[in-house]
């Protein structure tokens, strides 16, 4: 019988290897998978590349990670923000590698991976630093960088619900990265807030299917702190 229901963090996180590519769901606060971070940390693996579309922000989540000492390298697209000290300080005293990402390569580099794309040609940052030292090419008129995909070992994301087939919905802008980098990892853990029955989930509504999921662990949903109200 299939069921990729994991009953605690740790269980699920424990084959982590040191020098992994962990690429963490999320664009901003939104759809952040806490629990998985926090339960990284505790691990303990390091020398890791993390791929995200931020660096963290203030002192948790992403930003603990960071201030752990274990993330060699992040990939992301936006990094600093006005509460992204904990990245500010490692990168300018160059304990942390930075491989900066316009938005959409990133999220199209992370997609080409779980497509089978070798790699792409692409608009954007032609011209620019992003661009140096890489292939580019005339297409048609328009100029193009050759852009490779992003592949993972390891995916944390963060969903709403599933089942123990693994099939998982997500709630509104939790979304974002979490179904690419769910097919471009070897492993994808996600965290859910409800685990339904089979034939629970109408088929329409699954946007990542189960064979893209390894595991699922359930969390209770927590309330934002001072706000009042449940978090994505």
């Amino acid at each position: 019988m299939i069921n990729k229901i994991i009953p605690t963090v740790s269980e699920a996180l424990a084959d982590i290897q040191d020098g992994a590519t962990v690429l963490i769901g999320g664009f901003g606060t939104a759809g952040i998978p806490n629990e998985l971070i926090d339960g990284l940390i505790a691990q303990g693996a390091r020398d890791l590349t993390v791929v995200n579309n931020n660096a963290g922000n203030g002192d948790t989540g992403l930003a603990a990670l960071l201030k752990t000492g274990r993330v060699r390298k992040i990939i992301c697209s936006f990094p600093r923000q006005v509460d992204s000290y904990v990245f500010d300080e490692l990168y300018r005293s160059g304990k942390l590698e930075l491989e900066l990402v316009p938005q959409g390569n990133l999220a199209e580099r992370i997609r080409a991976a779980g497509a089978g794309v070798g790699a792409f040609f692409c608009p954007t940052a032609y011209g620019t630093e992003l661009a140096k030292g890489k292939e580019t090419r005339e297409i048609n008129g328009r100029h193009y960088v050759l852009e490779y995909p992003i592949y993972g070992d390891v995916a944390l994301i963060k969903a709403e619900q599933g089942d123990r087939w693994g099939n998982l919905n997500f709630r509104m802008s939790a979304r974002n990265f979490g179904p690419v980098m769910a097919t471009a990892a070897k492993t994808t853990i996600a965290t859910v807030h409800e685990v339904l029955e089979l034939g629970q989930m109408d088929p329409e509504n699954i946007v990542t299917p189960g064979i893209f999921v390894s595991r699922i662990v359930p969390v209770a949903r927590t309330v934002t702190q001072g706000a009042g109200f449940k978090a994505a």
